[in-house]
């Protein structure tokens, strides 16, 4: 990590379908080996399996599972005097968005089932009714978070 500047945010554009930046950013987080249409076909796929079984707007769904995943808080480690302290720390947004992204990219490739977009859109529809392996993560972290709040004080 280079201590001289911070490195330039970069523009996304938002995908051609939905118009949407986040859904651009999940497809290339999904992205293995720089197959960006296999990444595109999955989610696009698993946005229509999504809108079939809820019978709402897929995006809607998409952002509402997403949020429901996005934590608030962390812990980190900080060593102080030979104990290291688990501190708990508040996020900012874009790592909040990277993190509920992660966690619902890997609970669906941990998932069984028979495709990709069915894994992706079973994991989303878990996420949006607030159950399913990301939205436990996200619940462990907080519990992880209030477990250590007596170190709140420790400064990173």
């Amino acid at each position: 990590m280079s201590r001289r500047t911070s490195a330039p945010v970069r523009e996304v554009l938002p995908d051609p379908i939905y118009n949407s930046v986040v859904v651009a950013k999940f497809i290339r987080r999904m992205m293995y080996d720089g197959k960006k249409s296999v990444a595109t076909k999955i989610i696009y796929d698993a946005m229509t399996i999504l809108g079939e079984k809820t019978g709402e707007q897929p995006l809607d769904v998409f952002t509402k599972a997403l949020e429901n995943v996005k934590p608030a808080v962390e812990v980190k480690s900080k060593r102080l005097g030979g104990a290291t302290y688990q501190v708990p720390t508040e996020i900012r947004e874009v790592r909040r968005e990277a993190l509920s992204m992660r966690w619902i990219l890997a609970a669906a490739r941990a998932r069984n089932g028979k495709s990709m977009s069915e894994k992706l859109s079973n994991e989303l529809l878990d996420a949006y009714n607030s159950t399913g392996s990301a939205f436990k993560k996200k619940e462990d972290t907080h519990r992880m978070a209030e477990a250590n709040k007596a170190f709140s004080h420790v400064r990173m």
